[in-house]
């Protein structure tokens, strides 16, 4: 297994290159015969396992403490292996002083490349460093990165293949002479003023003021995206159906006769002797409403929100300001993009987890989103049942759900074994977004939506009616009734819409309108429904992407944790 040992002065951001190239799961070990400690963790590429060492900082290999002593030692016990890297990390921003140990650690013959870290801050001081030049003079990789940000992380990893002995030469006496010279040639000093794109890169990312920053973002985001559902449900998609669909429907209705099998199953139930779209449950009404004229409307508007948010270059600042949450989840900050895809649609989530490198980070990531991240859908019908009782009713909601996301995550992190490496990414520039890109992917998702949602809607809707045909569902509700009434305090009419939710969580939302609910029910079925179990589209790219043994694990952390939650808000509320 190849070898990657960090070595630098001390307060370089070794400890930060070392977490973000080995993520959450590190192993901190005494050094053999000593109390001084380090750590080592592990990291992937393209498949391949490495061993990342953080080796104690150092400003020479003439050690003069203990610490010092015990890193020289770890470099001469490495160095007799074959594969093995050096990775020295630079302070960019105080290049002659560091390169004191660079060129101590070349006369070493040890493959190696240097990382000049802190390169944000080069620029914020009016240091200019030619990194080509650089490279050129030390015959080795040099690569500018930033620890905080992550920017230049990516590029380290891809060229370590390129890690090789350096062809500088010099004698000790010259040392300074030459670090002088060097630092000449690449070095020029120049006053400098922040940009505002530089304040705002620094700002968004900095944990109190990027945290004030994610908020107002988020908040503006949601307003935006509930504004354009709105408007679109309302201006647009009601009136097609309330005033050219619903006549064509109302004449069908006549046709059939008004009743029967066939009638129940296009057209549902005649409420008055009027269709009303969200309850009358046909193929031909709610089939197609839901979906198209109370989903849809919500699943553009975020799409677009996220696309736009995507080419500004925010998304990954706020991956690097939640990282060291999540870390305690067992995920690290880039999982919020499947996370926050999944409030999108929970398909277009579980597929995304396909950039975590480990086992472990995509069953902890799907089964938290599957558990408390509802779709967009989802969150459109919950508000619209419980929007009438004020926002304490939308809270106790979803609140709940993020403590659930918190509390099981942590669980999950001390429980389930197997590595969460980092994932690598760089932090672009701020950018204007590119508007016809920006509609281009939105055409993309929606199309997407359309074309695979829509149908499992329609067979949701029959496969429903066909239950309540044969009174499969009374029998259910009566079988479960223990549960359902007792520890979750929910009448039996509700099992329909347990069931309905196995296939479209939106739809069976919905069905707890007609239902007569008090409010602490609809939010108890309504955390209930976001738990439980994913839709069906969501748990087949589940099985795929997890498998069929780690898909019942997940699904009975799912179920344990949903009659836990329901029993706790039943008692509770």
């Amino acid at each position: 297994m190849k070898k990657i040992l960090l070595v630098g002065n001390p307060n370089v951001g070794k400890s930060a290159i070392f977490s973000r190239l080995t993520g959450a799961k590190v192993i901190a070990s005494n050094y053999a015969g000593t109390t001084v400690e380090y750590t080592h963790g592990y990291m992937y590429k393209e498949g391949e396992k490495m061993e990342v060492i953080d080796v104690p900082g150092m400003y020479s290999l003439e050690p003069t403490s203990k610490a010092e002593a015990v890193a020289v030692d770890m470099l001469e016990e490495f160095s007799k292996e074959d594969d093995i890297l050096l990775v020295n990390i630079v302070d960019s921003t105080n290049l002659e002083r560091n390169l004191h140990l660079t060129l101590q650690l070349i006369k070493k013959k040890i493959p190696m490349l240097i990382l000049l870290n802190f390169w944000d801050e080069t620029s914020h001081k009016g240091i200019t460093i030619d990194c080509t030049k650089t490279e050129e003079i030390f015959g080795i990789p040099v690569i500018p990165t930033c620890a905080l940000s992550g920017r230049g992380i990516n590029d380290f990893v891809n060229r370590i293949p390129d890690g090789k002995v350096s062809s500088l030469d010099f004698e000790e006496d010259e040392k300074w002479d030459v670090i002088g010279k060097i630092v000449e040639k690449v070095q020029k000093l120049q006053h400098h003023h922040h940009t505002f794109k530089q304040m705002m890169s620094e700002l968004t990312i900095r944990p109190l003021s990027g945290l004030i920053f994610a908020v107002i973002v988020l908040f503006i985001s949601f307003v935006v995206i509930r504004f354009i559902g709105e408007s679109l449900i309302g201006y647009v998609f009601e009136p097609i159906f309330t005033k050219l669909w619903q006549p064509l429907i109302l004449d069908l209705s006549g046709l059939l006769g008004g009743s029967g099998f066939l009638h129940d199953i296009l057209i549902g139930q005649l409420i008055e002797g009027e269709i009303v779209f969200e309850e009358s449950l046909g193929l031909l009404t709610t089939g197609l409403f839901v979906p198209l004229a109370m989903v849809l409307p919500y699943i553009a508007a975020f799409y677009l929100v996220l696309n736009i948010l995507e080419d500004t270059g925010y998304l990954p600042r706020l991956g690097v300001l939640v990282d060291t949450f999540l870390h305690k989840l067992g995920i690290h900050g880039l999982s919020i993009i499947p996370l926050l895809l999944g409030l999108g649609c929970n398909v277009p989530g579980a597929l995304s987890t396909r950039i975590l490198e480990t086992r472990r980070e995509k069953f902890i990531v799907s089964t938290l989103m599957a558990i408390a991240v509802p779709c967009m859908a989802q969150i459109a019908m919950i508000v619209g049942l419980l929007g009438n009782y004020g926002t304490k009713a939308l809270a106790a909601v979803f609140g709940t759900l993020f403590v659930v996301l918190v509390i099981v995550g942590f669980i999950m992190n001390k429980l389930v074994s197997g590595e969460s490496p980092e994932i690598f990414t760089e932090i672009p520039p701020y950018r204007f977004p590119y508007f016809k890109g920006v509609f281009k992917k939105l055409w993309i998702r929606v199309h997407w939506f359309i074309k695979e949602a829509i149908p499992f809607v329609l067979i949701g809707v029959l496969f429903i009616n066909i239950l309540y045909t044969l009174g499969i569902i009374q029998f259910i509700g009566r079988i479960t009734a223990p549960v359902i009434t007792g520890i979750l305090g929910l009448p039996q009419s509700a099992v329909g819409a347990l069931i309905v939710g196995f296939l479209r969580k939106d739809v069976a939302v919905g069905m707890l309108a007609p239902l007569g609910l008090s409010v602490k029910q609809i939010i108890i079925a309504s955390v209930v429904l976001a738990m439980y179990f994913p839709c069906i589209a969501t748990f087949a790219v589940l099985v795929k992407e997890l498998g069929v043994k780690d898909m019942l694990k997940s699904a009975a952390i799912m179920i344990i944790s949903t009659l836990i939650v329901g029993g706790i808000l039943n008692l509770t509320l």
